[in-house]
């Protein structure tokens, strides 16, 4: 079965454009402690936010959406 890791995408793309957790989520409008559970699985974001985190990290939606 295949699995679509949205996290490790998202901590790669925002460690390439040098955007800390904090700064992520004071763009989107969540706590930083949101981001730190889309990035450890715990949750995901809801899909209204995958237009602006695309943006904000310079990627397009489809990228984080890659199968192991």
């Amino acid at each position: 079965m295949k699995r679509i890791i949205i996290a490790d995408k998202m901590i790669e793309y925002r460690q390439k454009n040098q955007i800390t957790q904090k700064e992520l989520a004071a763009q989107l409008g969540v706590c930083h402690q949101a981001i730190s559970k889309w990035e450890r699985c715990e949750n995901y974001p809801d899909i209204i936010f995958l237009p602006s985190i695309a943006k904000i990290l310079n990627c397009s939606i489809d990228d984080f959406f890659v199968s192991y």
